[in-house]
């Protein structure tokens, strides 16, 4: 089972919001999920996020990869993930 930390969409049609959760890489994107770390906010000026960093260093530390958008949202956050 390989671990994925990725945005699972909320909120209505034309105003997204985003939960970042860990999840199975084969589950979709809405479904099932282990975890939720954080939320994302790109309506807000500027984006809103927030993440719980110890859980996030967990989950990268035992083998959980971010995909490339969430990735982005951990640098500008300055939390230090791994490459793949």
């Amino acid at each position: 089972m390989a671990v994925k930390i990725r945005l699972a969409r909320r909120g209505a049609k034309k105003k997204p919001f985003y939960r970042v959760v860990v999840a199975d890489s084969e589950s979709p994107r809405d479904g099932r999920f282990l975890e939720v770390v954080g939320t994302y906010d790109p309506l807000k000026n500027p984006a809103a996020v927030t993440l719980k960093k110890e859980r996030v260093e967990y989950w990268v530390s035992v083998g959980a990869q971010p995909t490339e958008t969430v990735r982005s949202l951990f640098k500008k956050e300055g939390i230090g993930s791994r490459s793949s």
